[in-house]
């Protein structure tokens, strides 16, 4: 048995900033006119009017105050409202192969290792732009990588599913360096047409290099061990997907075939879940939560992460040893908590323990034990 290890780490972040200012602007317009065309059908009660959007809302309901994407002139034309992202020919990189691209050569580089030295590369995200082929051996092509690829969705917990898999064949000896890639284009995805869930997203792809530790050519974080857990829920559900037109009215521009969710009920549920799940993690392992020195949780929600971070502390965690991403990024989905350790996770020293978490659809709930080399 190998022990695994995290060696590098890369993040690409795109160019275009939407504010919440100019989110809002949007919105607003895009509410003003629904109402205007509707307004028989409002004032009839057969329509219900769009209330306005405030960034005061956002950030009190999120922490989120700004987030990139890879195209913000569609998201904020009232008679657009979503990415307007060219259609590829199909001999060209794919967009999020390119995404991809950019994080795994930063990680290969902290790594200080070359692609051509890579066994394995898992694409763990929750927005794939297509079924087949697969994106990750697209990104493996791409980046000249050998060995096998292969896709993974587990919605905003698809980096730490990842990873556990990842690890577990490091450990065995199957592969010796793994790359997993999370090229969230979580903007296509997004209903930005709808008040209750506007602002959640945005667009970043994050990258880790993962092999034996006795291998590591520098400053690496071993990872003792993973645990991922599932529960189905539809709380958060798109019922998007190539069956559609098989359907009844399937090809229509239907509300449920963007992102859809009960944000009481995720709350309530997901909560608990989650708090439990860390706690019963670190205790097995036997590290006490006063021996975490850093909590790297997904990014959706300020309020979530406050929460269960006292939980499992059993107190309020200072800024540094919980670290919040989201004011900047938004919600990314899986690659999150990803951008959380790669931006904040330096400064630990050697024998300093953390944990990595994410959480999301499905339910699905994925951690990682880590321990500074």
């Amino acid at each position: 048995m190998f022990q695994p290890a995290i060696t590098g780490s890369g993040v690409f972040t795109p160019d275009e900033i939407i504010s919440n200012d100019e989110l809002v602007a949007a919105f607003n317009a895009y509410a003003e006119k629904f109402n205007a065309e509707n307004a028989a059908e409002i004032a009839a009660g057969k329509v219900a009017a769009k209330a306005p959007s405030s960034s005061e809302f956002i950030v009190n309901a999120s922490g989120i105050h700004q987030r990139h994407v890879m195209d913000k002139t569609g998201v904020l034309d009232p008679d657009v409202m979503h990415p307007m992202l060219r259609q590829r020919a199909d001999d060209e990189p794919g967009i999020m192969a390119e995404m991809a691209q950019d994080a795994c050569m930063k990680a290969l580089e902290q790594a200080g290792r070359a692609a051509s030295e890579i066994d394995l590369v898992i694409c763990a995200a929750s927005n794939h732009e297509r079924p087949y082929p697969a994106i990750a051996i697209e990104i493996q092509q791409l980046i000249g990588a050998g060995g096998f690829a292969y896709d993974m969705n587990v919605a905003c917990s698809s980096a730490t599913f990842g990873i556990q898999a990842a690890a577990d064949m490091i450990r065995a000896g199957s592969v010796r360096k793994a790359l997993v890639v999370s090229p969230e284009i979580c903007s296509g995805h997004l209903e930005w047409r709808d008040r209750d869930c506007h602002f959640i997203f945005g667009d970043v792809c994050t990258a880790l290099v993962l092999e034996r530790a006795d291998e590591a050519r520098g400053g690496h974080f071993k990872i003792r061990s993973t645990r991922c857990a599932t529960q189905f829920s539809n709380n958060i559900r798109n019922n998007n997907g190539y069956l559609r037109r098989s359907r009844p009215a399937g090809t229509a521009d239907r509300r449920d075939m963007q992102f859809m969710q009960e944000g009481r009920k995720v709350f309530k549920e997901v909560l608990p879940l989650v708090a439990s799940h860390i706690a019963g993690h670190i205790a097995d392992e036997g590290v006490s939560a006063d021996h975490l020195k850093r909590l790297w949780l997904h990014q959706a929600n300020k309020a979530m992460n406050d929460f269960i971070g006292r939980k499992v502390l059993g107190r309020v965690p200072e800024p540094e040893e919980q670290p919040n991403i989201l004011q900047d990024y938004a919600n990314t989905s899986s690659a999150g908590s990803i951008i959380a350790f790669s931006k904040y996770s330096d400064d630990l020293a050697p024998g300093d323990t953390g944990l990595i978490c994410s959480f999301g659809a499905g339910y699905s709930v994925g951690s990682v034990l880590v321990e500074r080399g």
